[in-house]
């Protein structure tokens, strides 16, 4: 018990008082192929870095509306906005491409202070920083803080930079496993790294709440350890490391021009300028609270992993919130969600009242296993146990 207490404190404390992503950890290129987004569709995501958003964003929706119950999250996003729509792309480039960006604090002032909302301004007025000091903006937040320490561990500890930089520049899946196999892992996958991934505290750098964790540890044959080795494996040998840029950005702290998100590519930026990206709206609130003050229809859904959060302790709130989902949901909606866990069983004991009466919210949902299955073996990140398409019923 007195262990249950001190992981959620130091959980709360992490997620309550930080920046906790500073980019996202989910594959957009899934998404889209997932959501079939038309230029009709209202998406509801939830913020984490923003950087889905506006990847949702260039397939010219309706509307995205990014909700975040971490204000921090949405500044972010806020930031990233006012960037395109006031900076030149090489500007750009230097803050969301490089991570770097000397002389930062100017250019905000004089450029971008002021088309981000009041919360914001007061976040960014010190933590503009971030962007220029000798370590990369990917290196900041809770989760670019253990980025930091895992770089530190590989150049000063194991002192294995040159056979990482030799993966992240192969070609061919034969040459990332050789690499991988012959050069890394058994350097890098030992003691330490084996004992700080079994920690509570690590895995809420990375924004893991025990809940994930226990769910991990109760499906996975191994559990928690040994499922992100498997995550490791599957990342350096299955998926092409080529385009990889969840990965590159975690172990260098910067993207390139050619392996980077969508909305920080060169041929994406003025698509956003030119009126893409204020498609996006940002708005500090939960998923529920939102909908609830929400006038209209949604027809998408990207609810991340959050509801492995929910299902523990806060089951009564992830039933209000599909319940706020039924009731503003439009004809046709499509939700996705990912989860640590194998299966999202905490599903099946969710209840909702559509048309007058009570139900279960899986008699409403039609699942799509098979597409969510080739989407998930394709995943780029690889650190999620399972994932999740379904149609909503009216």
């Amino acid at each position: 018990m007195v262990f249950e207490w001190l992981s959620r404190r130091v959980f709360n404390t992490v997620h309550q008082n930080n920046l906790v992503y500073n980019t996202c950890w989910e594959d957009p290129r899934l998404d889209r192929v997932a959501l079939n987004l038309g230029p009709d569709d209202n998406v509801l995501v939830i913020t984490s870095a923003g950087c889905n958003a506006l990847d949702y964003a260039l397939t010219s929706p309706n509307h995205v509306y990014a909700v975040d119950m971490n204000p921090r999250q949405n500044a972010l996003l806020e930031l990233k906005i006012a960037a395109i729509n006031n900076l030149e792309y090489e500007d750009f480039f230097k803050m969301f491409g490089e991570g770097k960006y000397k002389g930062i604090k100017e250019v905000y002032a004089d450029k971008l202070r002021g088309s981000i909302c009041e919360w914001s301004q007061r976040f960014w007025d010190t933590k503009i920083k971030f962007f220029d000091s000798r370590h990369s903006f990917y290196f900041r937040g809770t989760s670019g803080t253990f980025a930091r320490m895992i770089n530190f561990y590989i150049d000063k500890v194991i002192k294995s930079r040159e056979p990482v930089d030799q993966l992240l520049a192969c070609k061919t899946l034969d040459e990332q496993k050789a690499v991988w196999n012959d050069e890394i892992k058994s350097k890098f996958w030992k003691g330490l790294i084996k004992f700080a991934m079994g920690r509570d505290a690590t895995l809420s750098m990375l924004g893991v709440p025990k809940a994930q964790r226990r769910q991990i540890d109760n499906q996975y044959e191994g559990g928690i350890v040994k499922f992100v080795e498997d995550c490791l494996d599957n990342v350096f040998t299955k998926v092409p490391i080529h385009d990889n840029y969840f990965w590159r950005v975690y172990l260098t702290g910067s993207y390139t021009q050619e392996c980077s998100p969508e909305y920080v590519k060169a041929v994406n930026f003025d698509k956003l300028k030119n009126g893409l990206a204020n498609k996006v709206t940002c708005h500090t609130d939960s998923v529920q609270g939102f909908l609830e003050k929400h006038d209209g229809q949604i027809s998408r859904y990207v609810l991340l992993d959050h509801m492995d959060w929910l299902s523990d302790k806060f089951f009564p709130l992830l039933e209000s919130e599909w319940q706020a989902i039924v009731d503003k949901a439009a004809p046709n909606t499509r939700v996705i969600w990912r989860s640590g866990g194998l299966e999202t069983d905490f599903i099946n004991r969710v209840m909702i009242t559509k048309n007058g009466s009570e139900q279960k919210i899986n008699d409403s949902l039609t699942y799509h296993p098979e597409l969510a299955s080739e989407l998930h073996v394709k995943d780029r990140v690889h650190t999620y146990a399972s994932f999740y398409i379904a149609d909503l019923s009216a």
